[in-house]
């Protein structure tokens, strides 16, 4: 149960996280180039133009604002260096608490992490509070999936326990609610809070759980995790959530700590 309970945490620690693609763009003839970054801003202000902050409508609005945004998923928007949004990739994630040399403790990395699902999902509460300098808003995916690579290197009681192989996961039916709140004036630092709300489904599959060479033990753990994660979700839900905004909170930093919102909307 001991090695269980440190998958779960795989497998939560990757609900949430935006990963973000560090590809480039392919080469365009640049009045093209131009064009193309005129039309996307013009798009911006269009959307982002609809509502009017302080008035009794605003909420309501931006939540459709960030629903027509959507369209913006796939591609990203170089111009004001914000990343694509699905799939989200990254080389590389690191999970580390206690002491994996001691009485317990562990890291836990995850390497070439795609995520799937943004541009299906749904904003479906916006929240303004211009008093706190922070808005809420939550979101519901029908399906969600991630995969990739995993290192976990930990101790249990003593224990060492160290592994490596490659995992996918599936949700369905899930949502989370997200606070972002700036901590001064234009351009300060973000701070991202997300909750996870509801997993209505989840399957997982991780290579080499007990090790290589043990399929019979691997696929006995694959059937346990698969039919009992509910079980472990209310005991780590505090971690992942913790592990999910620091993860928020460096991706939204990156790609929206600059952006000048007031240039769209009065």
């Amino acid at each position: 149960m001991e090695k269980l309970d440190f998958y779960l945490i795989l497998i939560f620690v990757c609900i949430n996280l935006n990963f973000i693609t560090n590809g480039q763009e392919t080469e365009q003839p640049i009045v093209e180039k131009q064009e193309l970054q005129s039309e996307r801003t013009a798009q911006l202000a269009n959307l982002l133009g609809r509502c009017r902050l302080r008035s009794e409508t605003f909420n309501s609005c931006m939540k459709n604002v960030f629903n027509d945004l959507r369209i913006f998923f796939p591609t990203g928007i170089p111009e004001y260096n914000i990343k694509p949004f699905d799939p989200h990739k990254c080389s590389f994630v690191q999970a580390r608490r206690g002491d994996r040399n001691g009485f317990g403790g562990f890291i836990l990395i995850l390497r070439n992490v795609s995520e799937y699902g943004w541009t299906n999902s749904k904003v479906t509460k916006f929240r303004m509070n211009e008093d706190q300098n922070k808005f809420v808003y939550s979101q519901y995916f029908p399906d969600k999936g991630l995969d990739g690579y995993f290192e976990f290197n930990g101790k249990m009681f003593g224990r060492s326990m160290k592994n490596y192989g490659v995992w996918n996961l599936s949700l369905s039916d899930y949502s989370q609610t997200t606070t972002i709140r700036r901590l001064g004036g234009p351009g300060s630092i973000l701070k991202v809070n997300v909750v996870v709300d509801r997993i209505g489904g989840m399957e997982l599959h991780i290579s080499n759980f007990f090790g290589r060479e043990r399929d019979g033990l691997n696929n006995f753990a694959d059937t346990v995790i698969n039919s009992m994660w509910q079980l472990g979700l209310p005991f780590i839900k505090p971690l992942i959530n913790e592990l999910v905004s620091t993860a928020f909170t460096d991706i939204f930093n990156e790609s929206f700590r600059y952006f000048p919102v007031q240039d769209f909307m009065t």
